[in-house]
Formats: structure tokens, C-alpha cells, sequence
């Protein structure tokens, strides 16, 4: 037994050395940065960057494959901070969203048939393209909101809608999209063509309301170059784009979104207005306020009057008349009892008299 037991430690002691001696002589050195990296990284492990997980871009930023921005869901400050470790310059640019090119909700496009099975847009597009008679369209299943661990898009009346505040521009909706219509855009353009359809006008017509028939007005009427025309469709140069909104503008079936601007003029003429009327009506309410000041006062006064003039007078009249009452009872009482006494001394006096009667 003890034999068993000393040779089992001798084998562990033994293996132990081999091991730590082929640790050393195998190792394979790690460029330090890349642990440096891959400190500052989200740990998204999400693939948007093209790498597998943040491991493998770490790797890559080190080896100089990748560019010390490439992670998507870092943003800016992660940029910096990994540009800082790598001894180089970070670029500056506007934050990349997510866009679905496509306006074919419920109440715009048409559909062909009722899609009832399996909840997902792959296999709702193996079964002849999908349930729209827009072949290119949304089919509003929800595969990318399942694929996005950031909960930045859902289905809108039948359409997936990106939030461009929480997307991160991971590409996970990007690659699992069987129409290929989401993009990816600068956070500071709004101005897009949210049309994927490749057909003729005419189809496009008929399958939906909202489509781009490529009627080239907004070729003609854009003057910066920034619309192109690729296979009978629309699409933005976001590096020329100005976003006037005069292509928006002109599309006749507003295929094209377009830039919210908040409008300065009219807000000022209607909030002059109500002010207007405002100081209009506060005008008046002092001056009906004086009568209804003076109307207060008069009561106050009026009941302190009275509480004045009662309040004295109760207490003079219970005075006055209490006192000489009370004198009167005190001198009545004192006569009546002299009297009193005078009567029974000449009663006691009158018994001699008829000691007179034997003298007869």
C-alpha cells in the first residue's frame, strides 16, 4: 500500500516537470497589445466587426487586418481608447445604423396569398418568395428581431422598423435578411430611398403604393450628384448628400424619406398668439380683481363693527343690572327680621292682666 502510494507521487512529480518544461519550450508568444485590446472591448462577442467574437478582432487589430475602429458596438470611445494602445490615429466619422429599405407595411403593399407556418422570414421566402406580391419586399416575420441581442428592431404594422438610437451596427439583421434590403447608413442621413424593388414601374405599382417606379425626377432634381440610378432604382451618395429634402419632396409616390426638420417660423407665430390672447386676458382680471378685493373688505369691516358694539354692550347690562339686585335682597331681609322680634315681647308682657280678675 504504502509502495502504490510512493509511486503514484514519484509519476505526478515527474509528469508535472514534463509539463512545465513544454509549456516553456512550446509557448507561443502573444503580442501584449492584443490583451491590451481586447481589455477595452465590449466582450459583445456579437461578429459585426467580421471577426469571431472580440477575441479574434483583438488579434486582428494587433497583426494590423483590422482597422483600430472596427468594432461596431464600441463606437467612438472604444476607438480611441484602442488607438491610444496601438501608437496610431483613430478616424473620426458619423455612427453607422441599420436601415430597412422597405415602406410595404399593411397598408401599402398587397399580398398574394395567407402565409400560415413556420415564424421566420427564410422559410416564409422558400415558399415563392414570400406571402407580398413584391417579391423584394419585408416580410414582416421578425427574423432579424430574434437575431438582434441589442433590441433595436421590431415589426411595425408588417415591416421591420431599426431604432437607430439603440442599433449598434453589429450586421446581425444585415446577414440573416433573405431580401437583402437593410443597409447600413450614417446616423446623420435620413434622406434614403426605402425601396429594394427591382421591377418595372408598372409592377411596382400594382404590388405596392409607396415603391420607386424610377421615373428619374429625383435624378433631375437633385443638383449635387448625390442620386444614382442602379438597375431601374434609386439610391443616395451619402458622401454627397446634403440633405436639402428637395428629391423627397419631389417623388410622386414617396418612395423616398426625408429629413425631419423641426419648422422655427410657424411654432413662433402660434406661440405669439397664445401669448397675445394671454396678456389679453390677464389685462382685464386685475381690473375685475379691484371690485372683488373691495367687496371682502367691506364684510370684515362690517362684522367687526358688530362684534365690537355687541360685545361691550352684554357686558355693561349684565353688570349694572346684577349689582343692585343684589343690594335690594340684603336690605329687605334685615327688616323683616327686627320685626320679628318686636312682636313677641308685648305677647309675653300681656299675661299680668288677667291676674286682675280676683280683685272683682
Amino acid at each position: 500500500m504504502v509502495i502504490a502510494i510512493l509511486v503514484l507521487g514519484l509519476l505526478g512529480l515527474v509528469f508535472g516537470l514534463i509539463l512545465d518544461f513544454a509549456s516553456k519550450k512550446f509557448a507561443v508568444e502573444v503580442d501584449p497589445r492584443e490583451e491590451a485590446v481586447l481589455s477595452v472591448l465590449p466582450g459583445a462577442n456579437c461578429g459585426g466587426c467580421g471577426f469571431p467574437g472580440c477575441g479574434g478582432l483583438a488579434a486582428a487589430i494587433a497583426s494590423g487586418e483590422a482597422p483600430v475602429n472596427a468594432c461596431p458596438v464600441g463606437g467612438a470611445q472604444v476607438a480611441a481608447q484602442v488607438a491610444e494602445i496601438m501608437g496610431v490615429e483613430a478616424e473620426t466619422g458619423a455612427r453607422k445604423v441599420a436601415k430597412v429599405i422597405c415602406k410595404g407595411n399593411h397598408d401599402n403593399a398587397s399580398t398574394k396569398y395567407l402565409y400560415d407556418g413556420y415564424t421566420d422570414c427564410r422559410a416564409a421566402a422558400a415558399l415563392n418568395g414570400g406571402q407580398k406580391i413584391c417579391k423584394y419586399g419585408c416580410l414582416g416575420l421578425g427574423s432579424c428581431v430574434q437575431v438582434c441581442k441589442f433590441d433595436a428592431i421590431h415589426v411595425v404594422n408588417g415591416v421591420a422598423v431599426v431604432d437607430e438610437d439603440k442599433c449598434v451596427n453589429c450586421g446581425k439583421c444585415i446577414d440573416i435578411c433573405p431580401k437583402q434590403l437593410i443597409i447600413r447608413k450614417p446616423v446623420d442621413k435620413e434622406v434614403v430611398v426605402e425601396c429594394n424593388s427591382l421591377d418595372f414601374g408598372k409592377t411596382v405599382k400594382d404590388a405596392c403604393t409607396v415603391g420607386c417606379i424610377g421615373c428619374g425626377i429625383c435624378f433631375k432634381t437633385c443638383k449635387f450628384g448625390a442620386i444614382v440610378f442602379e438597375n431601374k432604382i434609386a439610391k443616395i451618395d451619402f458622401d454627397k448628400c446634403v440633405q436639402c429634402n428637395m428629391c423627397a419632396q419631389k417623388c410622386p409616390t414617396k418612395a423616398i424619406n426625408p429629413k425631419e426638420r423641426k419648422k422655427k417660423v410657424p411654432p413662433k407665430k402660434v406661440e405669439a398668439k397664445p401669448q397675445e390672447a394671454k396678456n389679453e386676458e390677464v389685462k382685464p382680471e386685475p381690473k375685475a380683481a379691484e371690485p372683488k378685493e373691495v367687496k371682502p373688505q367691506e364684510p370684515k369691516e362690517a362684522k367687526e363693527v358688530k362684534a365690537q358694539e355687541v360685545k361691550p354692550a352684554e357686558k355693561e347690562v349684565k353688570t349694572e343690572e346684577v349689582k343692585p339686585v343684589e343690594e335690594v335682597k340684603t336690605q329687605e331681609t334685615k327688616p323683616v327680621e327686627e320685626v320679628k322680634i318686636e312682636e313677641t315681647k308685648p305677647v309675653e308682657e300681656v299675661k299680668p292682666v288677667e291676674e286682675v280678675k280676683p280683685v272683682e
